[in-house]
């Protein structure tokens, strides 16, 4: 294995996950530079307003290398990086107080699970689980297909576009439980809301989000 990776490493050298310059240091995932000016959301990790949602934090803003990182991740299968956002995730929900019970995420339908491979939200929500030492279930299914939230600016249009979207398969689970749930990014939170609420008819108590990013 340690042959086989020294051979992968030679081929593609490890660059930074932001950047996506080489990286100089052994056992290094991002650089220096990177660590150091990051777009770090600092006292506005938590994001205000979301329907249905009692806190939602990120580590990051949305931009320049973060944006293009979690582009890589979601769409170029670097699902190595759900390891390397987790360690600025778990540290925005330390530094804000975030608990809960139970970790979850918005899943992606079926359809763009075919087309990707992977889902990056549960990817990140294991990750969490790991860290932080709690359990990670799936609560929720995308019954509908939809246009991507990427796509739509109007924020009336993205909550009619995930509306009715998502169920609860497991109300048993959701029942009674504080759930943090997981998503790589926050724009207008039409996608988050509409997964609380779901949850929340479940009989989920409350319901906590985070992300790696968020809109400034």
């Amino acid at each position: 294995m340690k042959l086989l990776h020294a051979l992968l490493d030679l081929i593609y050298p490890p660059r930074c996950a932001f950047c996506h310059k080489l990286l100089r240091y052994e056992g290094e995932t991002v650089c220096k530079d990177c660590l150091s000016k990051l777009p770090y959301t600092g006292d506005l990790a938590e994001q205000t307003g979301l329907k249905q949602i009692e806190r939602c934090v990120s580590p990051l803003f949305y931009e320049n290398t973060v944006r293009d990182s979690l582009h890589r991740f979601k769409f170029g299968q670097r699902t190595g990086y759900a390891g390397i956002y987790a360690g600025f995730m778990v540290k925005s929900i330390d530094e804000n107080q975030i608990s809960c019970d139970i970790i979850s995420w918005a899943p992606v339908s079926r359809k763009r699970l075919r087309s990707r491979g992977y889902d990056q939200s549960e990817l990140l929500a294991r990750e969490l689980s790991s860290r932080l030492g709690l359990p990670c279930r799936r609560l929720l299914v995308k019954q509908k297909h939809t246009m991507p939230q990427s796509r739509i600016r109007n924020a009336v249009q993205r909550r009619e576009n995930v509306k009715g979207a998502y169920r609860c398969c497991d109300p048993e689970e959701a029942r009674g439980k504080r759930i943090l749930l997981v998503d790589d990014i926050v724009t207008s939170g039409s996608t988050l809301s509409e997964c609380a609420k779901m949850l929340k008819e479940a009989g989920a108590a409350e319901i906590s989000a985070v992300t790696v990013a968020r809109k400034r």
